[in-house]
């Protein structure tokens, strides 16, 4: 059962959400995204309302058989250890040159090199979970770190270049083509608007090596069918991007898919032009998009009926049980 204290921090969590989405409808989610960054009071509550959810109720509940907060950190590095060390890469890297060359007619010759340890930067780290891998040299970054362990970053306006930049703990540019994983664990749905989720999967695209993945974990309470149009148009947007999914799961509280950087782009589009159904758009929304409720007033004070329903769409959300 979710204690008082608990129930508060998800809530203020989903609430910044929410408040977010509202105001870029208001002003437009360029400038609602700006104003946001800039509002450390409101970003030093939430760091530290996440990580005394992920320190405290996370780590208390970590045995539990039902906790997929820990699933979404596990399940992503075991795939990485999958990929990289165990050379899981090497099938899809062939099935890349076979549909490049034969039915694509072009050249394929991109080599893919990965080293260990496995250089990883994790977006919207918070707290640097992934550094319990010995297997993982991360490289953590969130826009307001809970810790000094993490690098402080906006994924959104950060530059890209020939290195990585740094001014302290503040990143100043990180270097394209550097990292073989880009993990976004519960990111995209704090961004406000497709768009500038799409622009966070484009810096990502820019960010890996050829033959990288991209790690998205999304939480979703609902059965694996309800939102599937949704995860189908992420797909077909992130291969227009030059990503090809490799993997995918639905767990009870969360989607957790691995892409792959095509050697290609246009092996991964080859993907999205065969497989275009009607419906299929290039966006990245998620459902609460299409939720146009009033909007929330002086989220910090008011009091709001809080159910489990609305725990679940939190990151961290699986502590909450029952």
């Amino acid at each position: 059962m979710a204690s008082e204290e608990q129930k508060a921090l998800a809530l203020f969590i989903k609430e910044v959400h929410s408040a977010l989405r509202r105001t870029s409808l208001h002003i437009g989610p360029n400038k609602a995204w700006l104003e946001h960054v800039k509002n450390t009071d409101v970003l030093e509550n939430y760091a530290a309302c996440m990580n005394k959810l992920a320190t405290t109720y996370w780590d208390a509940n970590s045995a539990k058989d039902c906790n997929d907060v820990v699933s979404r950190i596990e399940w992503s590095a075991a795939f990485c250890l999958d990929y990289f060390v165990n050379k899981l890469y090497l099938k899809y890297r062939e099935k890349d040159i076979q549909i490049g060359s034969k039915i694509l007619c072009i050249s394929v010759d991109t080599k893919e090199n990965f080293g260990t340890p496995i250089q990883l930067i994790d977006v919207g780290s918070c707290y640097n979970p992934f550094k319990i891998f010995d297997f993982l040299s991360v490289f953590p970054i969130d826009l307001c770190p809970a810790n000094d362990g993490v690098f402080q970053c906006d994924i959104l306006s950060v530059n890209l270049g020939s290195k990585t930049e740094l001014d302290g703990t503040k990143v100043v540019q990180l270097q394209v083509s550097s990292f073989d994983v880009v993990t976004f664990c519960f990111v995209l749905e704090y961004i406000p608007d497709s768009k500038l989720r799409i622009e966070a999967c484009v810096k990502a695209y820019d960010l890996l090596k050829p033959g990288g993945l991209l790690i998205i974990n999304t939480p979703d309470s609902k059965h694996v069918g309800a939102n599937f149009k949704i995860m189908k148009c992420w797909r077909y947007t992130l291969a227009h991007i030059g990503f090809s999914r490799i993997k995918y799961e639905k767990f009870k509280h969360m989607h957790c898919m691995a892409f792959r950087k095509s050697i290609h782009k246009d092996i991964a589009v080859r993907w999205a032009k065969l497989h275009k159904e009607p419906y299929m758009e290039y966006t990245m929304n998620i459902p609460q998009d299409f939720c146009h409720t009033s909007d929330i007033k002086n989220f910090l004070s008011t009091k709001t009926v809080t159910t489990f329903d609305d725990l679940k769409e939190l990151p961290f959300c699986d502590d909450i049980v029952g």
